[in-house]
């Protein structure tokens, strides 16, 4: 490989100043304290907070071409926001609206509802489960007299979206808009990014494109997304359990002193160093088109792991205070053990890059 065509993990200048900018919001109005306050009400998502993000900052239409009213920018800008966002386990629907549903958009060339989304007065979400893999088999509702029948489950953030991009048993992709269909909210363990069963009783839908291509495209660019988001929930609770081992103390020295607590966090950062890489490998993939399959399934194949060791790492090592409800490490243990079956199981993913790569299984 050339150095001209190797992927750059490394954040530009503007890059940098997009992640500052993300940070500082979040900083201002998404405390821990207030997603756990919103975690326990009857809707957990911070509408104010995503109209801050969307319609402010412009960060809903970031993958949206300037043409239709977006940043016209890439995967690399949107894997930046996610990072932040994952560093807060911010309660929005952007990895759902912003990025899916857009990429389902873009490749059925839907310009009306792209535009509605630049201009953040949408929230769109594609109605497949969460746990579905880029590769894997999407359940279709039944179309009949020209209108849609069927169930749909595990749909995240359905309960905030405007629009519902519902794949239908003749193999094509129907806009339906939300107050057509019946949205009910399902147990989740994650409690900041509810999941719902979405029913359709004979609502009417727009067809917008054939759904194979433009879900595959979705899907993959949420699973390689979805690893930026992990890449921040697991650097935060790095971050977190190193400052709060340097305050506390034990035998009248830092508990974060003692070599084998050093030894812990020395493997866990390393892990998470990894993982960088893998997560800015994807996002640049999907950017550039190089090989953003194989970088897509190596970065998910990886990036469950290290959040949810983190996050288990994390709540021991706060001790007694970790394992209250008051304490937010419980919120971040439950993203990363719902986002190790998003999009796609780790172990999916690795049999999807052993037969990109030609080395199945005997």
């Amino acid at each position: 490989m050339s150095a001209q065509s190797e992927p750059a993990l490394l954040l530009s200048e503007e890059e940098e100043a997009l992640r500052a900018a993300v940070r500082d919001l979040l900083t201002d109005h998404c405390d821990p304290a207030g997603v756990l306050t919103r975690s326990e009400s009857a809707d957990p998502h911070d509408v104010p907070l995503w109209k801050s993000l969307a319609h402010a900052m412009g960060l809903a239409g970031l993958l949206i071409p300037e043409a239709l009213g977006g940043q016209g920018a890439t995967h690399r800008e949107a894997a930046v926001v996610l990072e932040e966002l994952g560093r807060a386990v911010a309660p929005v629907p952007y990895l759902t609206s912003a990025v899916v549903a857009t990429e389902a958009l873009l490749a059925c060339g839907a310009e009306d509802l792209l535009a509605e989304l630049a201009a953040a007065t949408t929230v769109a979400v594609l109605a497949v489960g969460l746990h579905v893999a880029p590769g894997g088999a999407v359940p279709g509702v039944r179309r009949e007299n020209g209108a849609l029948h069927g169930e749909l489950t595990g749909v995240a953030d359905a309960t905030v979206a405007d629009v519902l991009l519902v794949p239908a048993d003749d193999g094509g992709l129907y806009a339906v808009r939300a107050a057509d269909a019946t949205v009910t909210r399902q147990t989740s363990l994650d409690l900041t990014r509810p999941v719902a069963r979405v029913s359709l009783d004979g609502a009417p839908g727009r067809r917008l494109g054939d759904t194979e291509p433009a879900v595959r495209r979705a899907l993959r660019a949420g699973a390689g997304l979805l690893a930026s988001e992990q890449l921040g929930l697991a650097d935060w609770l790095l971050t977190e359990t190193v400052r709060y081992l340097a305050e506390r103390k034990q035998f009248n020295r830092p508990v974060g002193g003692f070599q084998a607590l050093k030894h812990r966090l020395a493997r866990l950062w390393l892990e998470v160093a990894g993982l960088r890489a893998a997560a800015r490998n994807a996002a640049d993939a999907l950017a550039t088109g190089a090989d953003t399959d194989v970088a897509v399934a190596v970065a998910q194949a990886h990036a469950a792991r290290v959040a949810v060791h983190a996050a288990e790492e994390a709540l021991q090592l706060h001790g007694g205070i970790g394992m209250t409800w008051e304490h937010p490490v419980h919120l971040y243990l439950k993203r990363a053990k719902a986002d190790s079956i998003a999009y796609g199981t780790a172990g999916a993913h690795r049999e999807a890059l052993a037969e990109l790569v030609d080395l199945r299984a005997p």
